[in-house]
């Protein structure tokens, strides 16, 4: 328990929700702070796209480690998060992920030594092992309630069973948007797939300029099918170079943002209170429609 909650207290200080700010946090939101607390320990949040390169996998990665959660990786290609952290599945004799959902137990997540989230690598075989999107969600509702932690998944493009399982049991599905042609294109047929049901919340991503007709296409995406449009995360140069496999939201033993990374962080910290924002006010809605069901 005091694990948990120190674990707890991490996430939250990282996205400044301590004291004060928590306490204004939980007015804003209209839930009391054990209720917020509680959701925090179960919270899951899934980043997809029916578009890969969009920078799914960018956010997941900052995501998890601002909440001090656990990263599960469902790609299996080589570009994923597994492989931006670092690890290896060729020098590796078991496969975590597609050991726990063989026999039905939680797998253990690798450590990130607080530069990295912890991980549950994915594995090439999962393209053709995954499970159906059903016993996908009951899976990650499990690990979730096993391990106390925020989970933070990221997702292969489009929509395969496992990605739609890991949507089916978000609190959030974030859904990076490029202000491109193809990318609203994609955006708007998973809009339009996953229309009811789904907590979706599109984040603008990687924008280099706010051109009025793709804006125009996104808003009117965001009117048709009912969902908010986060706050945006900018085109920054350097994170196309980067090599290192901690998180850019991890200042380092120095304990300090390098200058040229600190509107990056910013933005995504913004985005991790937005996303928990909405956790809460859809677990809330949830909550008054299993009451109302009852009665």
């Amino acid at each position: 328990m005091q694990g948990t909650a120190v674990q707890q207290g991490t996430g939250l200080e990282r996205i400044g929700l301590t004291g004060s700010a928590l306490d204004t946090f939980c007015v804003d939101v209209g839930a009391s702070p054990d209720y917020v607390l509680d959701l925090f320990n179960r919270l899951i949040i899934t980043i997809a796209a029916w578009k890969g390169g969009v920078g799914k996998t960018e956010l997941a990665k900052e995501l998890a480690w601002l909440l001090d959660g656990v990263l599960v990786d469902l790609d299996w290609d080589a570009g994923g998060a597994t492989r931006a952290w670092g690890y290896r599945y060729e020098t590796r004799t078991n496969a975590p992920l597609l050991d726990a959902l063989e026999r039905g137990r939680c797998p253990r997540p690798l450590s990130g030594r607080g530069m990295r989230a912890d991980l549950i690598p994915s594995h090439p075989d999962f393209a053709v092992n995954q499970p159906s999107g059903p016993d996908m969600a009951a899976a990650l509702e499990k690990w979730s309630a096993e391990l106390k932690r925020p989970l933070i998944i990221d997702t292969h493009p489009g929509g395969v069973p496992s990605t739609v399982g890991a949507a089916s049991a978000a609190h959030v599905v974030v859904v990076p948007v490029n202000l491109e042609t193809r990318a609203l294109a994609a955006t708007e047929q998973m809009t339009n797939e996953l229309q009811g049901g789904y907590p979706l919340l599109l984040v603008p991503n990687r924008v280099e300029a706010a051109p009025e007709p793709e804006v125009s296409r996104l808003e009117k995406i965001s009117t048709t099918y009912g969902i908010e449009v986060g706050p945006p995360v900018h085109s920054h140069a350097f994170l196309k170079r980067r090599k290192l496999s901690g998180a850019v939201c991890a200042p380092g033993r120095s304990g300090q943002i390098p200058a040229s990374s600190a509107r990056f962080v910013a933005e995504v910290k913004d985005v991790a209170r937005t996303v928990l924002t909405h956790a809460v006010r859809n677990a809330m809605a949830q909550d008054q429609q299993d009451e109302e069901a009852l009665l």
